[in-house]
């Protein structure tokens, strides 16, 4: 019995003294972040930032680098975070909340499912919002709804960027003019202050230090709120018909997940365990949080298990509800 107890004990210090494998392919390696949008956005810069400090927490201290692969509002790195990316733990992304509805009304392209990827979880949540820019005339939803082809500049279908305002021109009577093409919200935001269009919708968290240095104005916002703007109209509620409350408020669920990062489907458990305990522990750190504040972006830490209830949240509308979003979702560049 003793001498069991010693081979035991020898065997426990035998493993405790070996790395695990799943700590033992981050070591000397370079983890590569896929973002589906070019430099300058949202998306980039959250994913920048984590990039940044998550080897802190990551056995081996791997290397991290931001990978831009934007097109298609980001379906075109889902589908290769899906498909392509080998699922060994040194590749994860992130990409358009929104995509979630691409997969639900089955858009052309779609080759990835969101219940199936390994999620690490969400970096925040964020509000969307129209804003105008702060010399135009109009200063509520009411002004603005008596305004004659404003302009409004896009990333293109499939975007918060331009779905918001797109359904409130078809369920609100909003007279928008959009614009779209342009590559990322930051060339949208250089668009505004160029005087090229007259405002801009999307994350709040995004748009917020151009409303504090004064350049744009909010005016709506869809149901996902946040310090500041409680008080802004939700563009459900000045829709004109029932279809249109329930399309606004379906396509919004997605802002509960507006930072989605996840790896390779099959990524082995325990290689996820470290970097799902990684994201998790670095969206904590002083320093990120410091970063976050000066940068004015909101950190709001979503589990991989809470995130894949809004995918199945969304992915559960009845068929009639995907036929009216199938109307007006689109996504493109």
């Amino acid at each position: 019995m003793q001498k069991f107890r010693i081979s035991f004990f020898f065997l426990l210090v035998l493993v405790a003294s070996v790395p695990s494998h799943a700590a033992s392919v981050f070591e000397g390696k370079t983890i590569t972040v896929i973002v589906g949008y070019k430099p300058g956005g949202g998306y980039d810069r959250y994913a920048r930032l984590i990039a940044k400090h998550l080897p802190k927490y990551i056995p081996g201290k791997p290397g991290v680098i931001v990978q831009n692969m934007p097109g298609a509002s980001s379906v075109i790195a889902a589908n290769h975070l899906f498909s392509v990316a080998k699922p060994d733990g040194l590749t994860f992304g992130t990409f358009n909340n929104a995509t979630v509805v691409a997969q639900l009304i089955k858009v052309e392209g779609v080759r990835f499912d969101l219940a199936k990827f390994s999620w690490l979880g969400s970096a925040a949540s964020d509000a969307v919002i129209l804003t105008v820019r702060s010399d135009v005339p109009y200063r509520s939803a009411g002004d603005l709804r008596k305004a004659k082809q404003f302009v409004i500049g896009t990333t293109g279908p499939g975007s918060s960027t331009h779905d918001f305002p797109a359904l409130l021109k078809e369920f609100a009577g909003f007279d928008f003019k959009l614009v779209p093409g342009y590559s990322s919200s930051a060339d949208v935001m250089l668009a505004v202050e160029r005087k090229e269009v007259d405002g801009r919708a999307g994350s709040f968290d995004s748009i917020k230090p151009f409303i504090d240095r004064g350049l744009v104005r909010p005016i709506l916002r869809n149901r996902t709120t946040a310090p500041g703007i409680e008080k802004l109209p939700v563009d459900e509620d000045l829709a004109t018909s029932q279809n249109g409350k329930i399309v606004m408020a379906v396509n919004a669920v997605p802002t509960q997940i507006y930072r989605p990062f996840v790896a390779p489907p099959a990524t082995p458990k325990d290689v996820m365990k470290i970097l799902r305990d990684a994201f998790a522990n670095a969206l904590k750190d002083k320093e990120l949080l410091a970063e976050a504040e000066k940068g004015k972006m909101t950190i709001d830490y979503t589990s991989p298990e809470d995130a894949l209830k809004v995918v199945a949240e969304v992915l559960s509308q009845s068929p009639d509800i995907v036929q009216e979003l199938t109307k007006h979702i689109k996504f493109g560049d």
